[in-house]
């Protein structure tokens, strides 16, 4: 367990005797990570995240929430996905324990970069690792067109794709997409970059900052479309960003359809 903040003893205990319960019950096994960051004020939120991988297969938790109601709610989340078989989504909608972080600001900074072998996959398989993971969005490439895609939660209709070139997905420089984000009031934008042509996903963190996932070797403009896709599961590489001395302009749209 990783810990942040003051983070009292005695919950360091509670939410590791849960994790061993939880994974007793389900009869899993291997390496649990846990993330647990206590704010300094009373004001803001505890957050708790839980990643596991069983089954071939990673999963994770993340909620926000006041004091020790935050590891609660994250034991519970689990405890509710590692209970639902693999092929199935386990995350109600609209979801109770992750209100969207959409609301209106002034520009915020891009904080995080997180360059990822995107997925291929088919919408609903994408879908489905939207819910393991406990996005709010999910940037793949899709199976079927070839182009950059997310897959996101919408209002009342649960998860929803959007893809290149049959969405109106616009054309933006990063700091123009988080400037969007921020006035929008809404908690991440799905957009392409006018340089490379690729796809990229902007997010509200819940500390209100942003983070930005882009497509590992985005760079290449010369993507063969024409390959036949192949599923790829690589890790992001995460890159946290310089501090700058002035904070830069830097879902997905209104109609919302999938860190760390």
């Amino acid at each position: 367990m990783t810990t942040r903040g003051p983070v009292p003893a005695a919950e360091v205990t509670r939410v590791v005797r849960g994790l061993g319960r939880i994974m007793r019950r389900h009869g899993v096994e291997g390496p649990v990570r846990a993330r647990l960051h206590w704010p300094d004020s009373d004001d803001e939120n505890t957050i708790a995240q839980i990643s596991i991988r069983t089954l071939g297969k990673a999963f994770r938790v993340q909620v926000a929430g006041p004091g020790r109601f935050a590891t609660t709610f994250a034991l519970e989340r689990l405890d509710l996905r590692l209970g639902c078989p693999p092929e199935e989504a386990s995350r109600p909608w609209p979801d109770p324990a992750r209100p969207p972080l959409a609301v209106v600001t002034g520009p915020r900074p891009i904080v995080r970069r997180k360059d990822c072998r995107l997925q291929v996959a088919t919408a609903g398989a994408a879908a489905l690792t939207l819910d393991a993971m406990d996005y709010d969005a999910h940037l793949y490439i899709d199976a079927e067109t070839g182009a950059d895609a997310v897959v996101c939660w919408s209002g009342p209709l649960g998860a929803r794709p959007l893809r290149q070139h049959r969405d109106s997905v616009p054309a933006l420089l990063e700091d123009e997409a988080a400037a969007r984000l921020c006035l929008g009031g809404v908690s991440y934008l799905f957009f392409t970059d006018p340089d490379t042509r690729r796809g990229r996903l902007v997010y509200r963190r819940f500390d209100g900052d942003l983070a930005l996932v882009t497509a590992a070797g985005s760079e290449d403009r010369s993507r063969d479309r024409g390959l036949a896709p192949r599923a790829i599961s690589v890790p992001c590489v995460r890159r946290t960003i310089p501090e700058q001395s002035s904070p830069q302009p830097s879902l997905c749209f209104t109609d919302r359809l999938v860190p760390e």
